[in-house]
C-alpha cells in the first residue's frame, strides 16, 4: 500500500521533470527560427507592392484589405476617367475609400 502510494506521487513528479526538460531544449531551438521568418516575410511583403495605374480590379480586390469587388471596380473606372494616379493619397478621390482605408493599405501600394 505504502509502495503504491509513494509510485502514485512519483511518477508524475519524474513525468513533469522530463516534460520540463523537453520544453526547456525546445525553447531554445525556437528563437533562432523564428527571428529569421518575420524578417523574410516583411521582405516578402515589400517586393510584392501593388501598382496603383496598372493593377486590374481582381489583383485590387485580391490584395487590399477591406476592399471588395465594387471597390476595385471604382479605383479602376477612376484610373480610366482622370486618367493614372499621381499619388497613393489620391485614392482618397475614389467614392467609398476613406482615409481609415487608405491607411491600412498604404503600404501596400506603389504609384509608377
Amino acid at each position: 500500500m505504502r509502495n503504491t502510494l509513494i509510485a502514485s506521487f512519483l511518477f508524475p513528479l519524474i513525468a513533469s521533470f522530463s516534460l520540463s526538460a523537453t520544453a526547456a531544449q525546445a525553447a531554445t531551438a525556437l528563437p533562432v527560427a523564428s527571428m529569421q521568418q518575420p524578417a523574410i516575410t516583411a521582405m516578402a511583403a515589400q517586393a510584392e507592392l501593388i501598382p496603383l495605374n496598372q493593377a486590374d480590379a481582381q489583383t485590387l480586390q485580391g490584395g487590399l484589405n477591406g476592399i471588395g469587388h465594387a471597390k476595385a471596380q471604382a479605383i479602376v473606372a477612376y484610373r480610366e476617367v482622370n486618367g493614372p494616379f499621381t499619388s497613393v493619397d489620391e485614392l482618397l478621390e475614389v467614392k467609398g475609400i476613406g482615409k481609415a482605408l487608405l491607411d491600412r493599405n498604404r503600404d501596400r501600394l506603389t504609384v509608377e
